[in-house]
């Protein structure tokens, strides 16, 4: 996938400023999506130039001016596009934690185990953060009320995804720790 299906994705929210996008991609789309500001920028430039997204200047009186982005009918076009693909293979998992695990035996189990604590801290933070979302977008409905009501329900959808995820991670953890524990204290078969 493409950054700039991202970019057009998070632009369904509305007009926004690069700083406001950098945001919104560490705030909603980061469960599925990341991209350094650099990048981001970039993109837009490049997005902008290809005419998928519109530029206007905000002129701020004790700041620097500012750049609000907002889709164009071609970049709705090319949303709709997208979303028409045929699906590609899934997302392999490269992570260099399982990289870690996967050495575990002939390592430092215990640096392994600090790699493991440390993932299911960010998992929390992650967790937290992504459930003040849910609420925000709730705004006291339940969900099956946002659902009926709501007028984009993708945003909550991904979020949901993104939540699953990094529970995951904390049972995977939490479970890889305990087996760890287990074997550093039992004899080894060798």
């Amino acid at each position: 996938m493409a950054l700039r299906n991202a970019v057009m994705a998070a632009l369904l929210e509305g007009e926004a400023s690069g700083y406001d996008l950098a945001k919104a991609f560490d705030a909603s789309v980061a469960n599925f999506w990341t991209a350094a500001p650099q990048q981001l920028y970039r993109e837009l430039e490049r997005m902008h130039e290809e005419g998928l997204i519109a530029a206007r200047v905000v002129e701020q009186e004790r700041r620097p001016n500012k750049r609000l982005f907002s889709l164009t009918e071609a970049g709705m076009e090319a949303v709709r596009a997208y979303v028409a693909e045929p699906f590609g293979k899934p997302t392999a998992i490269r992570d260099e934690l399982l990289v870690k695990v996967q050495c575990a035996d002939v390592g430092d189990i215990d640096a392994v185990k600090a790699a493991i604590t440390e993932r299911m801290e960010w998992a929390e933070a992650k967790l937290a953060r992504y459930e003040r979302l849910r609420e925000r977008l709730l705004a006291g409905r339940t969900e099956n009320e946002y659902f009926a009501e709501a007028e984009r329900i993708g945003p909550y959808l991904t979020l949901l995804r993104g939540m699953a995820f990094e529970k995951e991670n904390l049972q995977w953890g939490e479970r890889a720790l305990h087996i760890l524990e287990r074997r550093a204290t039992a004899p080894h078969v060798r």
